[in-house]
Order: C-alpha cells, then structure tokens, then sequence
C-alpha cells in the first residue's frame, strides 16, 4: 500500500492532522518574524528588547510542554484539539487587542505555546499513533502542512500587507482557520481517547525520558538539525559574508530548502515503512553532513545552496524518522509523553543555542569554522545514539 492508498482510505484523519500542522504555522517563528516590527512596536520594544522577550516566552512554552503535552495519551484528541484552538484563540486576541504590553507578551506566549508547540504535538502525535503498517507515509504526508505554511504564507501575507494592517491580517487568518476546523470538529472521524486520565494523587504510569539514559544518548543526534539550521537562519548574513556569497543568493537557496523538504518528506516515509526507523535513523542526516563539509570545504554561492539543499532533504525526513523511533522504543501509548519532552528539549536548545552561537561569532570566529562545530556535533550525536539504536528493544518490531 502506497500514498494513494492511504489517501483514500484515511483521508478524514490525515486531514486533521495536516490541519493542525499548517495551523501551527500562526505560532511558528517563521510567522511571527514577519511581523517583528508592528509586534515589538505595538509591545513598546526595541528590536533587542522584543528578541529577548521572545526568547523568554518560547523558553517558558518549553516548559509548559512538559506539563500539558503528555495528557494527550489520555485525552479525546477531539477536546484536546478544541482546548488548543480556543487558548491560541484566546492568546491572538491578547496579541492583537490588549493595550498593556504585559497582555499582549502573554498572548505572544500561548500563540507560541499552542501554535508551535501544541498544534504540531496534535499532528504529529495524531499520525504516530493512529496509523501503525503505514505509519511512515502519514507522517510523511502530514508533515508537508508545515511545508505549505512555510512556502506559501510569507509572499501571501507580504502581498496583503499593502491592503491590510498586520493585526486585521492575523484575524482574517485566524478566521480562515475556524472555517476549516469548524467541519472537522464537528464531524471529522476523530478517534476514541487512547488511555485513562491517572487519579487525582496517583503517580501516573509511562516512561519518564528525562531519567532514561537511553533518551539522553539519543537527544543530541534529533536535536543537531534543528539547533544548527536555527544558527544558519539567524546568522545568514554572517554565514554569506565569511562564504562569500550574497544574502539574495541565500534566499533563493532558502526557496531551495522548502522544495527539497517535500521529497525528504515524503521519500523518508516511505522508507520508514519499508526499512524501518532504526536504520533510517542511522542515515538521514547523511545529506547533511555532505552539505556541510561541501559548504566548508567551497563556500561561495555553491557552498550556500548544498546547505540549504541539505538541510531541507534532512527536515523534510527527520519527523516521519524521529517519531517512529519514539514509537518503537517508549510504545505508541506513551507517544504524546515523549514526543512533548523531546519537543520541549528542542526548544530549550534553539532558544540557547543562537546566544552561545552569536558570543562565539563575536570572538572573531570564521563561519567556517562554525560549520566545522556543527559537522562535530552531528558527528557526535550520531555516534552517542548507535548504543540506542543497536539495543534489543529498538531491533524488535
């Protein structure tokens, strides 16, 4: 069975899975970045000051994702979806109406919290648990609404910005949302709560991946792309200047990436299904590592978009890979407990990261040889993850 299989016999599910991907996109940076200016100016920042409090609110939604991501394995997915929508509802309305700047950074929170975060733990979670044979392709499917965002709502919401202020762009947005959540909510096949709520009091039972050696072990291998692309995207123009190239080069590579995403996305399913996520694990970044050693080894324009390239063949691949790996060492019952603490982990290192990135850039460091750390860590994270990945319980089907 195929793509087109799964289409036609799921397409209710993969629908609101691929809905609640591309809603994150209300909550994702590259969304909110294009709103920096009247954000920060409505807020009373300064670009510095509103960069700070981002980092602030996205570490703290970090947090807050260890706290209410788990209760998806045993909540209706329908309500927890209903709970998402109307908090981000609520946290967009504060964004874009509350006259007090402390209001308004609380809103900027739970659409952070609940866009990013909570929308693309419902997708993601949604797929790796409800699909099993072919758990892969959807996976591979859904993750393409993050894709679509990212490709399609830049140059549209750039194109509206000459007849629309930026708050009534967010609430026709937020609009156009509702109106295709609305049916789904009301009569999508959503699927039976997977688990019971623990007693008031009671320790609840499932893996605890903060206190397992093997989720430390593998963390540094699912966490290396998106910490060194978050550096990439931050430091670009740094990163063309030490390469020499140009900041129009790198945004044409950029556009580069979002394609690439769509075969890594869509080839990396397939290939779970077929070879399973343990030895895909083992492989995936390998376009990456090539990538950085051309870009090291080259530089120039060449040197930019093999980055880019690479980097997105490795994104596009990386969900499908990395939530069926969790799927087959913790159980498809714990996914929502694991793939929230391995969310928050993630966001705790991209929000750190671009600081300890932009001291070392300060000290007078070549980009080179920061790509030359990023092909280290990768190196790194892939040899501490083989003990995970040559354990008996990931071997076992």
């Amino acid at each position: 069975m195929g793509y087109r299989t799964l289409l036609r016999d799921h397409r209710g599910l993969l629908a609101i899975a691929f809905l609640a991907m591309f809603s994150s996109s209300l909550g994702q940076s590259f969304f909110i970045g294009l709103f920096q200016a009247p954000i920060s100016e409505r807020l009373g920042f300064s670009a510095g000051q509103f960069g700070s409090a981002y980092a602030l609110v996205t570490l703290v939604a970090g947090f807050a994702m260890l706290r209410v991501g788990p209760v998806i394995d045993w909540v209706a997915p329908r309500r927890f979806a209903c709970v998402v929508l109307l908090t981000l509802l609520g946290g967009l309305l504060l964004l874009t109406l509350s006259p007090w700047w402390g209001l308004g950074l609380l809103g900027l929170g739970l659409v952070r919290l609940c866009g990013q975060g909570m929308l693309t733990h419902l997708g993601n979670t949604l797929a790796g648990r409800e699909f099993v044979e072919l758990r892969g392709r959807a996976l591979g499917l859904v993750g393409m609404g993050i894709m679509l965002g990212e490709t399609a709502l830049p140059p549209l919401m750039a194109a509206l910005l000459v007849w629309l202020g930026w708050r009534e762009l967010w609430w026709l947005f937020a609009l156009v949302l509702a109106g295709l959540w609305v049916p789904l909510l009301l009569r999508g096949p959503w699927p039976q709560a997977p688990g019971s709520r623990p007693a008031r009091g009671q320790r609840r039972e499932g893996p605890s991946p903060f206190r397992e050696r093997r989720f430390w072990l593998l963390l540094p291998l699912l966490m290396t792309l998106p910490v060194t692309m978050t550096g990439l995207f931050i430091y670009q123009a740094r990163m063309t200047e030490d390469l020499g190239s140009t900041l129009s080069v790198y945004a044409l590579a950029l556009t580069g990436m979002g394609i690439a995403k769509l075969p890594g996305a869509l080839l990396g399913g397939r290939w779970v299904d077929r070879l399973g996520p343990v030895r895909l694990a083992r492989l995936y970044l390998l376009p990456y590592a090539v990538a950085l050693g051309m870009a090291i080894a080259w530089g120039g324009h060449l040197g930019v978009w093999v980055l880019m390239v690479g980097g997105g063949l490795a994104m596009g691949a990386q969900e499908p890979i990395a939530t069926s790996l969790l799927v087959r060492l913790w159980g498809a019952e714990h996914l929502g407990t694991v793939r929230s603490t391995l969310s928050a982990a993630m966001v705790f290192s991209t929000g750190i990261a671009p600081a300890l990135l932009g001291v070392v850039l300060d000290l007078g460091a070549d980009f080179r040889v920061v790509l030359t750390g990023m092909l280290a860590m990768l190196v790194a994270g892939w040899l501490l993850a083989q003990e995970v990945l040559a354990s008996r319980e990931a071997r076992e089907a």
